[in-house]
Order: structure tokens, then C-alpha cells, then sequence
């Protein structure tokens, strides 16, 4: 099991890429802390790991709010007796242009994106610091290393998110924290109709999907349980030598 014994915290944890973390997490043998806003799905997914035979903690929690963000850490590692893997996943997609720009919108978008990011890192370097070191893994996109035009706001965000990476993974270093990036490719996800669906575009129309498998030289989206699997990865001893990465996991489209 690559996680026995190991305090995992993720945070959007009740959906999508996020539930699949805690259900591989737990799987290897983690105790697992879920946080999202949505007790109700939270809710869903503890029992449905309890039929897997995993006991899990909810904390239903405003990741938009700095009490909701450094509260939640906390009150994870409270609960948890201590934090040695924490997977800051939460992000939305933004505005799509930055002409007329709703600065409320904006603002949403930074402070998920970007300032959750910053918040839990400081919060969860002291509880990892106790256990004697950690694994902090963020997630960006692919819009964090190449433009996204489509999506300026959100790939300024994941920019964001991929340089505040490599820098924790130098500023904790010497605490043994290691500091990662998974930076996912064109994934089906609910989020991805949110990306395809500007400008006019249709996700579910047969041009639309030929133009993005065009883009991918594996010829395939990506599928949730590959960046949740990726994550594992990075939190567990296998990658004890890893640190200061932004991993694309894109089927290749960051080779060009």
C-alpha cells in the first residue's frame, strides 16, 4: 500500500478529479480528509467509501473565504492528528475575456485558482513540518505552461499556481516538504464544457470534439482517474525524489 499510514487532506474533493483522489488515496491506505462546499455530495462519498470499508472525514468548507480555506486545513489536521499529503485542487474556469471585465468574476477566479493555493500552503507547512516532512501538490493546467486563448484570466491564474510551486518546492526544501504541480490536459471533465462551450463552440458536436483530439498526439481527452492517479503518484514514497515539477499529463499536447 503506497500511502499506509499517511494523513492526506484534498480539497474539491466531492467531485470529479477530486473524488477520485480520495478514492485512490484511501485505497493505498491513507486516512483521508475531504474537503469541499457541497455537504451533500461529501455526504454521498463518505458513504459510499464506508461500503469500500473506509471510514473518511468531511469538513464542509468556503474555499473562497480566507477563514473557510485556513480553517478547513486546520480542522483537517485536527481531526486527522497531523497533515503529510495535502492535494490543493480547487480552480475554476473564470471569465473569457479580459474586455468588460467583471472584476467580481475576476476576483472569484484569483481567489480559487490562485489564493487557495497560497492560503493551504501556509497553513499545512507547519502540521507537515511536525510529521517530519510532506508531499504538497497543487493543481494547474496546461494553461499554466502555453497560453490559453480562450482563457486568459484562468492560464494567468495557472501561471500563477505553477511559479508559486517551484518556489515553495525551494522555500521547503530543507523541511523535507516536497512541492508538485500536475498540470492536466484537455480532461472530460463537466469544467471542460465550461472551457469549449466559448465562443460559440459546442462540446458535445462531432467538429468540435475532432478539433480538440486534433490537438492531442495520443488522439484521446483525458480521463479524471489519470490526473487522480498522477496525484497519487506524487504523494507517495515512489517520488521521494521528486520536487519543484509541473507535470503535464496532456497525451502529449505540450510537445509541440
Amino acid at each position: 500500500m503506497r500511502l499506509k499510514n499517511k494523513l492526506a487532506v484534498i480539497t474539491a474533493a466531492a467531485s470529479g478529479m477530486g473524488r477520485l483522489g480520495v478514492v485512490f488515496f484511501a485505497r493505498e491506505g491513507a486516512t483521508v480528509a475531504a474537503i469541499d462546499i457541497n455537504a451533500e455530495a461529501l455526504a454521498e462519498l463518505a458513504v459510499e467509501m464506508k461500503a469500500k470499508g473506509s471510514e473518511i472525514i468531511t469538513i464542509v468548507a468556503d474555499l473562497s473565504t480566507e477563514d473557510g480555506m485556513r480553517g478547513s486545513i486546520n480542522e483537517a489536521a485536527d481531526k486527522l492528528g497531523g497533515i503529510d499529503i495535502l492535494w490543493a485542487h480547487a480552480g475554476i474556469p473564470g471569465p473569457a475575456s479580459v474586455e468588460n471585465l467583471d472584476m467580481t468574476e475576476y476576483q472569484q477566479a484569483m481567489t480559487l485558482n490562485v489564493t487557495t493555493a497560497v492560503l493551504g500552503a501556509g497553513e499545512v507547512a507547519q502540521h507537515m513540518r511536525k510529521r517530519g516532512g510532506g508531499s504538497l501538490i497543487f493543481t494547474s493546467s496546461i494553461s499554466g505552461l502555453v497560453g490559453s486563448m480562450f482563457s486568459p484570466i484562468y492560464s494567468a491564474c495557472k501561471f500563477a499556481v505553477v511559479g508559486l510551486g517551484k518556489s515553495l518546492a525551494l522555500s521547503f526544501a530543507a523541511d523535507g516538504i516536497r512541492v508538485n504541480v500536475i498540470c492536466p490536459g484537455l480532461t472530460e471533465t463537466p469544467m471542460m464544457e465550461g472551457f469549449v462551450g466559448r465562443g460559440g463552440e459546442i462540446l458535445n458536436s462531432a467538429e468540435n470534439k475532432n478539433k480538440l483530439l486534433a490537438s492531442v498526439p495520443l488522439g484521446r481527452l483525458g480521463q479524471p482517474e489519470e490526473i487522480a492517479l498522477t496525484a497519487l503518484w506524487l504523494a507517495s514514497d515512489e517520488a521521494s525524489f521528486v520536487t519543484g515539477v509541473a507535470l503535464p499529463v496532456d497525451g502529449g499536447y505540450t510537445c509541440r
